[in-house]
């Protein structure tokens, strides 16, 4: 049995000092690199996500034409081929398999939204390695990670949250976002403790 790792949108905009940072970002990157360095051989398929939103519309909505609600419209973040679309410099990418780019043209939290350059999408590469077992890290908790993990579950695999590993827009929803994924049967665990 196969097991991947989802890398979700650890970029400069979602990081502290970016359009949408959060805080504990850049530690976030930091901690997934280091974690790599052990467990990178632990699995099949490392998949890292990006926000890649195309810089001359408003991405279906996603971008706020005026004032943005932070629910469901957004100041303009990872427009595609800029430094807030890039992965945060603390994150080592060495070990990623598989780049993934969602939500060209339209809104995307979840990583699943994505495809590779070649057009690949994830459930296809997690079939072609025969992926049962789904560790989760990333940004932001309450939103990209939540909606990457409850797809992951609405597929069929077996979801871990790596909690010491994410960092959300706020404390209530991400507590709120854990809870859900708990519910719908993601385990929730540290990182560190399997050290």
């Amino acid at each position: 049995m196969s097991k991947a790792l989802f890398i979700v949108d650890v970029q400069n905009d979602f990081t502290e000092g970016g359009a949408l940072g959060v805080e504990g970002g850049d530690a976030v990157a930091q901690g997934i690199s280091q974690f790599l360095v052990t467990h990178a051989e632990d699995y099949a398929v490392i998949i890292a996500s990006r926000d890649w939103h195309d810089g001359d519309n408003d991405n279906g909505g996603h971008f706020a034409a005026g004032e943005p609600d932070f629910v469901d419209t957004w100041p303009a973040h990872c427009v595609a081929g800029t430094e807030g679309a890039e992965y945060d410099p603390g994150l080592d990418t060495a070990a990623v398999t598989h780049h993934v780019k969602k939500g060209q043209g339209k809104p995307a939290y979840s990583l699943y939204e994505g495809t590779t350059d070649q057009g690949e999408t994830v459930s296809q590469l997690l079939d072609a390695h025969g992926v049962v077992d789904v560790d989760v890290v990333g940004i932001a908790t309450d939103y990209c990670v939540r909606a990457s993990a409850l797809d992951a579950i609405e597929h069929g695999r077996h979801v871990r949250v790596l909690t010491d590993l994410v960092a959300g827009v706020a404390p209530a929803s991400s507590e709120a976002a854990l809870a859900e994924l708990a519910h719908a049967g993601a385990e929730l665990a540290e990182a560190a403790s399997r050290d």
